[in-house]
């Protein structure tokens, strides 16, 4: 049996066999597809949700926020479990958890059992962060790396492109729950296709014990910070934001105390590469996550526009990230990963300064080419980015790796929120989003635009003072 004998004389020399590569991307670039078509879908549905439950603007934002929070808490505990356990494993519960919390959101008959849901999707979408991006580097040598991560990237902003389009679709005439249930065969095509297709396992770390005191510390100082940071400027949110930061200190002092840590905080003291790509993903995700958010409550509340039409405008901005995110992966393979991402990261930001100009007359070609200079400018950070997080770390440490940056993103995502809930709690308060109140609404997105574009531009420097990998 050649076949067989070929695969084995592979295995020994520690090239991973070709089909198995193409199984891993497969895998991994359609669950990351599936992931962020459906936060981009939810974007648009959330004011046809808003109508149904009769929500205000704070509480609607809770639908997106209970996802990036659950996700955020448990993503460094699932990374250390997959290097522990096996992250083919961990992913395919993940991707378990996450269809079928798709369909019991699509279910749901109150907001409160909608923001449960969603929930679940967080802790399974943890899984999925921690696993995908871990599995890949695991298949795939330095040479490749690049590209395979240009790919699964490009796939996360096909997901993106996709979704404000089609989710809009299927929210002008099927209604906001056709939004989860589109998602869920392609959930359980992703969980057949690992199950009989992706051989073997990657447990670096096997026979290591798991950090359970560190991660309960890591996970609750998490959720006492987002949270608290969402209840700002109430004193109680003040009060969880400090107990917040005490936890994270009391965390690192643990983590440097046990045998086998949850997060291994040398990877940030010793390494500056992976240390400043982190803060580096960090302030990105900061930056340009609620940009979605915001406009997709311009253009069809401002600018009166259809879920559809909406989405239809919003798809500029992901169709160029998927255009662009395969070369700007391949180039961070021959190029340093700190020049592409410094260079993206300040196209990031050329893009935030253009929508602070948005208001109700602003013309839809100023709309579309920031949303292009944000595409470019993301394509180019994201890809060579990971890149260099992944690069920078030995293989043991893929998982947590993996599972750190994956935080950098979500608790990134979550202060972009935070910082909105913040600007509509202190601009219009609880009360709906209305014509009497639109003034209020341009000046809260005015000042987040401009507030994410000062923070993108000093992101450029700590992408910069990374240092080469190579």
């Amino acid at each position: 049996m050649p076949g067989r004998h070929a695969m084995i004389a592979r295995m020994e020399t520690g090239e991973t066999p070709r089909a198995t590569k193409r199984v891993a991307l497969l895998a991994a670039a359609t669950a990351s597809f599936v992931v962020t078509f459906m936060g981009s879908s939810v974007n648009i549905a959330l004011p046809t949700i808003a109508t149904e439950f009769g929500l205000d603007a704070v509480t609607l934002s809770w639908v997106t926020i209970s996802y990036i929070l659950a996700a955020a808490t448990f993503l460094v505990p699932f990374g250390r479990i997959a290097d522990i356990h096996g992250r083919k494993r961990v992913f395919q519960y993940g991707m378990s958890l996450y269809t079928l919390s798709c369909l019991l959101a699509a279910i749901a008959p109150s907001a409160a059992l909608l923001i449960c849901s969603r929930v679940l999707q967080g802790m399974g979408g943890a899984m999925i962060f921690g696993t995908s991006v871990a599995i890949l580097t695991s298949v795939f040598p330095a040479s490749e790396r690049g590209r395979a991560l240009g790919i699964s990237v490009a796939a996360t902003y096909i997901g993106l492109s996709t979704g404000p389009f089609l989710g809009g679709l299927i929210t002008q005439y099927l209604g906001w729950r056709g939004v989860f249930l589109a998602t869920v065969p392609l959930g359980l095509t992703v969980i057949v296709a690992a199950l009989r297709r992706l051989r073997g396992e990657w447990a670096e770390a096997r026979g290591e014990k798991f950090d359970l005191t560190g991660s309960i510390i890591y996970s609750l100082a998490l959720v006492a910070l987002i949270y608290g940071v969402s209840l700002l400027p109430a004193a109680w949110g003040v009060t969880l934001v400090l107990l917040g930061v005490t936890g994270v200190l009391v965390f690192i002092r643990w983590e440097t105390r046990v045998e086998s840590p949850a997060l291994n905080v040398g990877l940030f003291r010793d390494n500056p590469a992976f240390a400043f790509s982190n803060l580096a993903a960090l302030i990105n995700y900061s930056a340009t996550y609620a940009v979605g958010f915001l406009l997709s409550l311009y253009l069809q509340y401002i600018r009166g526009f259809s879920p559809e039409h909406a989405g239809l405008i919003m798809v500029s901005q992901p169709i160029v990230m998927a255009a662009f995110s395969p070369v700007a992966g391949r180039l961070s393979d021959r190029i340093e990963p700190r020049l592409i991402a410094s260079g993206g990261m300040a196209l990031t930001a050329a893009g935030l300064f253009l929508l602070t100009f948005l208001n109700e007359e602003t013309g839809i070609e100023l709309v579309i080419l920031s949303l292009v200079t944000l595409g470019l400018g993301f394509a180019f950070f994201s890809s060579p980015n990971t890149n260099a997080v992944m690069s920078s770390v030995d293989n043991k440490f893929y998982g947590v790796a993996s599972g750190t940056l994956g935080t950098m993103r979500l608790t990134g995502q979550m202060f972009s929120m935070g910082l909105v809930m913040l600007l509509l709690t202190l601009y219009i308060g609880q009360a709906q989003i209305a014509p009497e109140s639109y003034p209020l609404f341009q000046r809260t997105f005015k000042t987040a635009f401009t507030i994410f574009a000062a923070l993108c531009s000093a992101g450029v420097f700590a992408s910069l003072a990374r240092g080469n990998i190579r």
